[in-house]
């Protein structure tokens, strides 16, 4: 059977995903991601697969490893498909942004990035299995729990895994145009900290050295710093407890990104040299965690996506290949220089909103997407 001929049903899809999206897994809220695990192991176990449960460290969730049914599995290298159940929407937001079909829009969060791109890809692998097709090589699907920040914990679990494989397929969202990621910008993450001298605000104001207004001058430096060549920016700042209180200390997280290693490698040159002490506040950089550059000319990855613009054709699509910002796993493996193909998942706007949606009608187009890579991947 043609596995472009599948039998996907759009309306058990939508009620597939629905507890994934109803059971919220913020990053920073280890028992929530969990419990999705939890789900989405159950889910894999309903079909025949090797369930591990790896425990999580650093305060941060467990991953999940499941693999299929294979007589080489183990014996050669197969196809791995790499997600995350994290997402930035913190417990509650069904509140706000409830599970809803509107039309050919489904709402919820997480749904785009990326609980959709995961649950597609097992759809496909469901749909392979009652079909009775059998994928030439062995198939893996890892999920783990902290890639909206990072990845600090299971970066080496990712790349353990990836270089017993051959392939990885990763289902991020798709490019509005139905388009694919073969490539992607470095990132590096910095922890920012001013530590100023405490004074009672209304009485001894001018005693005190304001860590909330040293940091507030040195974002406005950073974010600066963008130019064509790295971008700088600062998206989460920690400060004060009364207001009463001149603030003795200030955290926040900033990002550089770069297309070129080089260019991030000068980035984070000059975040590092912005340390040191003015009027008294002392301000403090750390190195956090980096996404090194995926390069778009991998050859390997070059052949898959050769693959899945056959695969569009079929679909009755033209697919386009890009490079670009907005890291992911795939940063890690692409630049192991294993063939790795992004931006395999649903297709939708607004990520990362309180108006993060898909357009249901890509299901079951990405769903046979990615089954078409998995019974021609060899």
């Amino acid at each position: 059977m043609n596995p472009l001929e599948l039998p996907f049903d759009t309306d058990e899809m939508i009620a597939g995903l629905r507890p994934w999206i109803e059971c919220e897994s913020p990053t920073y809220d280890a028992v929530a991601v969990n419990r999705m695990m939890d789900i989405a192991a159950y889910d894999m176990a309903t079909l025949g697969a090797q369930i591990d449960w790896i425990p999580g460290r650093m305060g941060f969730g467990g991953s999940v490893r499941a693999r299929f049914p294979h007589p080489d599995m183990g014996r050669v290298p197969g196809i791995l498909i790499a997600g995350h159940m994290d997402t930035v929407h913190p417990v509650g937001t069904l509140e706000v942004l409830p599970f809803r079909r509107e039309g050919n829009i489904c709402y919820g969060p997480g749904l785009m990035d990326m609980k959709g791109g995961n649950y597609i890809s097992l759809d496909a692998i469901r749909q392979m299995i009652r079909a009775g097709l059998q994928t030439p090589l062995p198939v893996t699907v890892l999920f783990t729990p902290d890639e909206e920040v990072g990845t600090p914990s299971t970066r080496d679990l990712i790349e353990q895994e990836a270089a017993r494989n051959k392939y990885v397929l990763v289902p991020e969202p798709g490019h509005e145009d139905g388009g694919v990621t073969i490539g992607r910008y470095a990132i590096a993450r910095f922890n920012l900290r001013t530590t100023g001298q405490p004074s009672h605000a209304g009485a001894r104001l001018g005693d005190g050295k304001s860590a909330i207004a040293a940091m507030a001058r040195k974002i406005v430096e950073i974010e600066g710093m963008t130019g064509p060549d790295c971008t700088f920016s600062v998206g989460v700042i920690h400060a004060g407890q009364w207001v009463n209180c001149v603030s003795s200390f200030c955290d926040a997280q900033a990002l550089t990104m770069a297309k070129k290693q080089e260019d991030l490698d000068d980035g984070v040159a000059r975040m590092m040299a912005l340390q040191g002490e003015v009027n008294g506040v002392k301000f403090e950089v750390e190195r956090g965690v980096t996404r090194p550059v995926w390069h778009p000319d991998q050859p390997g990855t070059q052949a898959i996506f050769n693959i899945a613009k056959d695969i569009a054709q079929e679909l009755g699509f033209d697919m386009k290949g890009r490079s670009q910002g907005g890291g992911s796993d795939a940063n890690f493996t692409g630049a192991m220089g294993i063939a790795s193909l992004d931006s395999l998942g649903v297709l939708g706007n607004g990520l990362h909103t309180l108006n993060e949606h898909i357009f249901v009608d890509s299901l079951t187009q990405r769903a046979k997407l990615i089954a078409g890579l998995l019974m021609r991947l060899s």
